[in-house]
């Protein structure tokens, strides 16, 4: 573990190009998308057929890209320790509008399914907490989610 943790802190020390940071910023957005998607340990067709949607619309992304990024965040998820290496690049470079956009992208892919799992809800609740954004918010975008399904 610390291993991996210096590793993550030295790729970020380094200087890297804007196509990188925004590599990273959409891997890390895909990553949090995935973790919702895979809470509840079954991967629903419903939220399989509704993540590219996600991306497309969450990062301004082709489609082409969105399914490149979906097999990258399957990897980075599995190499993963926690949320905060994913939340830290999202704080870094996203406005508040575009972190309740992502909190939305969560929760709509939470309900696609038809049901909220206990899991599903706590990846979103600490997600948010790590973004800073305030209940309110996370309740805001929970409200959209549910009348939009």
């Amino acid at each position: 573990m610390i291993a991996k943790l210096k590793q993550f802190l030295q790729s970020h020390a380094q200087e890297s190009s804007p196509e990188d940071k925004q590599k990273n910023l959409n891997l890390a957005a895909a990553t949090l998308l995935q973790e919702v998607v895979y809470a509840d340990e079954n991967l629903a067709a419903a939220e399989a057929a509704l993540l590219p949607e996600m991306l497309i619309n969450t990062l301004g992304i082709s489609s082409e890209e969105a399914i490149i990024l979906i097999d990258e965040a399957k990897q980075s998820r599995k190499d993963s320790t926690s949320l905060f290496e994913f939340t830290a690049e999202i704080n870094a470079q996203f406005s508040i509008n575009d972190k309740q956009k992502l909190l939305l992208s969560m929760w709509q892919l939470a309900y696609s399914d038809g049901e909220l799992s206990q899991y599903e809800d706590q990846i979103i609740r600490r997600t948010a907490e790590l973004l800073h954004l305030k209940h309110s918010e996370l309740i805001q975008m929970r409200n959209i989610a549910m009348e939009t399904r």
